[in-house]
């Protein structure tokens, strides 16, 4: 198994040991970047940043560690959020 099938299905942020999403919760599929194919949780977000893109702290991004990702819903009320570049 390659490292992306490896993250194919894991959600960003999760254990490692328990890396798969759960029942009763919201995602999001990260598109592009160095995120593809993570789910991110957005249960607990307020409706007013449903539409927002994020910025995620990654360690495999352009910056290395300390760097992070940004990441843009597709479209309004997309379950899909492309990558839109990365920062230090």
């Amino acid at each position: 198994m390659d490292e992306l099938e490896f993250m194919r299905g894991r959600v960003y942020g999760a254990d490692h040991d328990d890396p798969g999403p759960r029942s009763g919760r919201a995602y999001v599929e990260l598109v592009g970047g160095p995120l593809d194919g993570l789910l991110l949780d957005v249960t607990d977000r307020p409706d007013h940043e449903a539409g927002r893109a994020v910025v995620l702290p990654t360690e495999i991004g352009r910056y290395g560690p300390g760097g992070h990702a940004t990441y843009a819903p597709r479209s309004s009320g997309s379950r899909t959020y492309e990558w839109r570049g990365d920062a230090p």
